[in-house]
């Protein structure tokens, strides 16, 4: 019998749904891509709206409806948590205990609800990190792997350990809440004033323009670290049991004085504490990666979890673990415990067989609402655009591929929607990663965003190891793994420059995707999963000899990623992209008169603040 299955994730950040039907994949998305609300996480009522239109079913068609955590096993542990350090945590306590009375223990009523009461059968509730278990090792490549999930907390579990093989999944061991190496990480982010669960990444970047002077700080006073990679924190420096704050007054003693306030200027001190943690958090995980090859014998790895998506490490884990191969899950966050618990439900609870495909069944995590031509023209119309309407591939990616190479900066919003936090090529915005001046332009005039913030680069997948050092069966195509540029690529140097300064150097080839210490946070481009790209890419290469762009998301600072034609023209307006692709649609920002200069106030007063 068919089995359709929705997961869903909901009421702690970045809500999202999916819908497996007979173990395929259909859709997936999250909710601040329809609501435009930043790490939306409220219950996703318009991403399961679109993930039961793209498969032309309605809710009471659904066989099972899944969550992807155990929300009485999380409730647990916050009363015991608040029992331990009473009565410091009371107020911390009243600002929880409501939303939890009201919402969060009345999920069956809240998902009844969010599905118009047309689902008249029982839910299910998978655990946290089962649910990211699953997104990482049901969609991968192999037949059997080794499985390690990181994040900050689910329900107790802060890390998990496990094997997968055919199609169950067994986790063995398991790290508890108050010790997560996630929660260490966003202790520095809040210190360093960026937000927590979403400016982790900002502080990975931030990480190479420091050095580890506080180290051995952490290391003897923070966190008691083992060789298999557990842990244990030391909570007096810390403050997320009980407050309202990340850190305590001895966290502000140890690391000489409070934490910097948002949007301050950034000093040595948040650079050095950056690339502390950075480094520390590398050491966990190759720990834990090495004791995990131990156990499982396994040669592959799969990975899932918030701490999946810092690249820096995942490059380390592919250079240094004994793992010959890694698949880490696109959207590894708590959006992607909605494909997790749906996944689970159909290959472990009822024991659906798996067969692995090649490259992988995520389908480049393409797994979002496409764009459509009669819809975009539509919408470019409505707001009065000078458009030109390009139906070869050919055509449009030579037109494209010449500005490009002219300098231009252009918005490329193509097909399916990405699934997960990065944008792979499909609501992109590309830029010339020769050009010195790419970065500084992209980050200040187009994202409106910190200088300091590197960029991807997107590579033809055969060409990757002629400039970075990956293997040539290496891949990277969901933009998670970062390695090093190769020496005969480098350029110059950051003599003489240190902090921030070191930004306008020029340190290789392609500046515009090199970080200061000669990294690249790489994605690879094939013909399976991104086919329109990799023409652009071909036909770059074929003008310039370079076989490379420059690949950001489509965004500005503080806005989900674009999802709609209307969503792309609005930003395009906004900022000063030269040129927009949208489907066959090509349009020149010199084309648009008036219409290009008054949407930009509105726009970014309503965004500009991640």
């Amino acid at each position: 019998m068919s089995a359709r299955i929705l997961g869903i994730s909901a009421f702690y950040h970045d809500s999202a749904a999916a819908l497996v039907v007979d173990g395929k994949v259909v859709a997936a998305a999250q909710e601040e891509r329809f609501t435009r609300r930043k790490h939306d996480a409220r219950f996703p009522q318009r991403a399961i709206e679109y993930c039961l239109s793209e498969a032309g079913i309605e809710a009471s068609e659904l066989d099972h409806v899944v969550f992807y955590e155990k929300p009485f096993l999380r409730f647990e542990r916050l009363l015991e948590t608040y029992l331990a350090v009473a009565p410091s945590g009371f107020g911390s306590f009243l600002k929880a205990i409501p939303q939890w009375i009201h919402q969060k223990l009345q999920l069956p009523r809240e998902m009844d609800r969010g599905l118009g009461g047309r689902y008249g059968k029982r839910y299910v509730f998978a655990e946290h990190h089962e649910s990211h278990a699953a997104s990482a090792f049901y969609p991968s490549p192999f037949e059997e792997a080794a499985i390690l999930t990181v994040d900050g907390v689910g329900e107790w579990a802060t890390s998990s350990l496990g094997y997968g093989t055919s199609n169950r999944i067994t986790l063995t061991q398991e790290l508890r809440f108050p010790h997560s190496l996630g929660l260490l990480y966003s202790a520095f982010t809040y210190f360093c004033g960026f937000r927590v669960n979403s400016g982790e990444y900002k502080l990975m970047g931030l990480a190479p323009y420091g050095k580890p002077r506080y180290e051995s700080q952490i290391r003897s006073k923070l966190i008691d670290l083992r060789e298999d990679g557990s842990f244990r924190l030391d909570q007096s420096y810390f403050n997320y049991c009980q407050g309202l704050t990340m850190t305590s007054r001895r966290f502000d003693d140890l690391f000489g004085g409070p934490p910097r306030k948002p949007e301050s200027e950034l000093t040595q001190r948040e650079l050095d504490l950056a690339a502390s943690v950075q480094l520390v958090a590398e050491d966990v995980l190759l720990r834990m990666a090495r004791h995990l090859s131990k156990e499982t014998g396994s040669s592959n790895l799969c990975l899932a979890g918030g701490v999946a998506l810092n690249c820096v490490a995942n490059g380390r884990l592919l250079r240094e673990s004994p793992f010959e191969r890694i698949w880490i899950q696109p959207a590894s966050g708590d959006a992607g415990g909605a494909l997790g618990a749906a996944l689970f439900t159909w290959h472990q609870l009822l024991g659906k067989p798996r067969r692995p495909s090649i490259p992988d069944s995520q389908s480049g995590s393409l797994l979002g609402p496409s764009l459509e031509a009669g819809e975009i023209e539509s919408a470019l119309k409505a707001r009065g655009l000078a458009y030109r309407r390009i139906e070869s591939p050919d055509v449009l990616c030579a037109e494209v591929a010449k500005l490009l190479a002219e300098g231009q900066v252009v918005g490329w919003a193509q097909g399916r929607m990405e699934f997960g936090p990065r944008a792979l090529g499909s609501r992109s915005i590309l830029g010339d990663a020769r050009n010195p001046e790419m970065q500084r332009k992209m980050n200040l005039k187009i994202k409106f965003r910190e200088s300091f913030r590197p960029f991807a680069p997107i590579v033809l997948r055969e060409k990757a190891s002629a400039f970075f050092s990956l293997k040539p069966e290496e891949d990277s195509p969901y933009m998670l793994i970062v390695a090093p540029v190769k020496e005969d690529q480098r350029r110059g140097g950051n003599a003489g420059a240190e902090g921030l300064d070191q930004i306008r150097n020029v340190r290789s080839t392609v500046p515009a995707v090199t970080h200061v210490d000669y990294s690249a946070r790489i994605q690879t481009v094939d013909t399976e999963r991104s086919p329109l790209l990799r023409r652009l890419l071909e036909e770059f290469e074929r003008r310039t000899g370079c076989p490379m762009l420059v690949n950001t998301s489509f965004n500005i600072r503080g806005e989900p990623i674009v999802c709609t034609a209307e969503d792309a023209a609005r930003c395009f307006l906004a900022t000063e992209m030269d040129a927009l692709v949208v489907g066959e649609f090509l349009l020149l920002k010199s084309e648009q008169g008036d219409v290009a200069s008054d949407e930009r106030s509105d726009y970014l007063a309503r965004y500009g603040d991640d």
